[in-house]
């Protein structure tokens, strides 16, 4: 009877609740959401959104205690040094990107939820950003799949959320299909490196793959490759990146700029676990294989940008969103970098991604109060904002140059060589070159539209005009006949950007020291 008392209390596992509190309140928050929405009536429904960004900016200070990093939990009873959740530095930057990231979103999406049913928009939002912060403190591959799945399933909702469109129904579906294609894929790998094994623990497979051999050796390099492709589809790596403009068309603008931030953290915080932590010794496998579709990526998402015409509907959306795939590319650089060069490298993608969430969501957040106005969100109906709305062009130009890497984007500029230096110093001398054509490339369209926005109306060559049909153009008027203004919220979230990226511009370590030190 003691020794089976004793058996019992040793399966007891202490659960370390502040080290797992920023995903818990956020999904706690989420249910608080959901439920309030039964009874709240339809004119207090603004209060949901309140109750978002109190549970968002709850979620972000429970990191503060935590700063000091090394808290585990969730660890095998037989061994304490085995764990499936762990608050460490790699942890708690993506969590604070995460969570941020979900802040600004819910401010873009304020006064935009109009047509959308409210309760569901925020419980879904807030669901997927509390499995976006369980996955870089997961530790084991189902706790990895199981939080990149509450990430998306919520987000497959989200982009098809608005009813009797048919371009969001579409956008849904497509992004539905293509995901769980690669999950299936991506499962298909974790049960090889299973079976290869005997473990789904991130540090006792690293150990476990230095032994294998023979036909089982064979298995586990499969299961690596097959394992990469489900976080290879999040982070929109060509050729997994088909998805990504027509999803970015038809979902809501907030929850696009939602994706093309808190869903690239998502896939690249995974794709850096199984790679530096679970599969180091396979880093000549998986290290050619991200290579290899770094530069595709940056190749083909900078390529497509190039081609976007001025007066092709949704055309500011469609740029940002093969610009957000051209950023990928940049972003696998490190990460490939580290499997010749080993884990530190992976401190430049963290650099980058930091830098990348804060502008790309700001450039988001313009569109968003350009769309309030001119529904069709062409590049040419940026002719002229500057005089329209001066702060609003000046934030745009700015984020497009840090973006670019020009100054006065600094943080961009240093955030790039960075990413250009970790190529190099791993010997990838032929990546690097292609980085430089690429951000050539991306030069073209980024200065492109800035300019577009001081020229005077009316002055777009003719080959970049409006449509012949004026008629499709919706802008500027409210049913009512007055002229659409901003939210407040949507200024708070263009200047809390503007302000963040001015700041890590005049004091870019801030952001850089990530890259040259171990997040693990």
């Amino acid at each position: 009877m003691t020794v089976a008392a004793d058996s019992a209390a040793s399966l007891v596992q202490s659960v370390d609740w502040r080290a797992i509190a920023p995903p818990t309140i956020t999904a706690a928050v989420a249910l608080v959401v959901l439920v309030a929405d039964l009874f709240v009536p339809a004119r207090r429904k603004p209060l949901l959104g309140a109750i978002a960004i109190g549970g968002l900016a709850l979620a972000l200070l429970a990191l503060l205690p935590l700063r000091d990093g090394g808290r585990r939990t969730f660890c095998l009873t037989t061994n304490a040094d085995v764990c499936s959740y762990t608050a460490d530095h790699f942890t708690l930057v993506v969590q604070a990107l995460v969570l941020g990231g979900a802040l600004l979103t819910v401010l873009l999406s304020l006064g935009d939820t109009k047509e959308l049913p409210v309760g569901e928009y925020w419980f879904l939002l807030l669901a997927s950003a509390a499995g976006a912060a369980l996955l870089p403190a997961s530790r084991d591959l189902a706790t990895l799949v199981v939080a990149l799945e509450v990430a998306s399933l919520p987000a497959f909702a989200l982009v098809g959320l608005r009813r009797g469109d048919r371009l969001s129904s579409e956008a849904a579906l497509k992004f539905f299909l293509s995901s769980v294609t690669a999950t299936a894929v991506m499962l298909l790998g974790v049960s090889f490196v299973y079976a290869s094994t005997g473990t789904l623990h991130l540090g006792e497979i690293a150990e476990r793959l230095y032994d294998v051999s023979g036909p089982l050796a064979t298995l586990a390099k499969a299961g690596v490759a097959l394992t990469l492709v489900g976080f290879a589809f999040k982070t929109a790596a060509a050729p997994f990146h088909f998805w990504v403009p027509d999803t970015y068309v038809g979902a809501p603008l907030p929850i696009a700029a939602y994706l093309s931030v808190v869903g690239k953290a998502v896939g690249f915080s995974g794709l850096v676990l199984v790679t530096v932590v679970a599969f180091p010794s396979y880093g000549t496998v998986w290290g050619p294989l991200l290579a290899v579709l770094a530069a595709l990526t940056m190749t083909v998402g900078n390529v497509a940008a190039l081609r976007q015409s001025a007066s092709r509907a949704h055309g500011a959306v469609r740029l940002l969103a093969w610009s957000s795939v051209g950023q990928a590319g940049y972003l696998l650089v490190p990460i490939a970098a580290a499997g010749y060069a080993g884990e530190r490298s992976v401190g430049s993608t963290v650099a980058y991604a930091l830098m990348y969430a804060v502008v790309n969501l700001g450039a988001f957040a313009v569109v968003a109060l350009v769309a309030r106005t001119h529904r069709l969100n062409r590049l040419s109906d940026y002719q002229g904002l500057y005089a329209r709305r001066p702060s609003a062009a000046l934030a745009l130009a700015f984020f497009l140059l840090c973006l670019a890497g020009l100054p006065p984007g600094i943080i961009g500029l240093f955030a790039k060589v960075t990413v250009f230096s970790a190529a190099v110093d791993a010997g990838l001398g032929w990546l690097a070159v292609v980085m430089a054509v690429n951000v050539v490339i991306a030069l073209s369209y980024y200065l492109r539209w800035t300019a577009v926005l001081f020229r005077a109306p009316g002055t777009l060559p003719a080959t970049e005009g409006r449509p012949e049909s004026p008629a499709e153009d919706t802008a500027a008027l409210s049913p009512g006949g007055a002229a659409v203004t901003a939210a407040p919220a949507l200024t708070v979230a263009i200047a809390l950007t503007a302000a963040a990226g001015i700041a890590l511009s005049g004091a870019p370590q801030l952001v850089l020291r990530f890259a040259g030190v171990s997040l693990f």
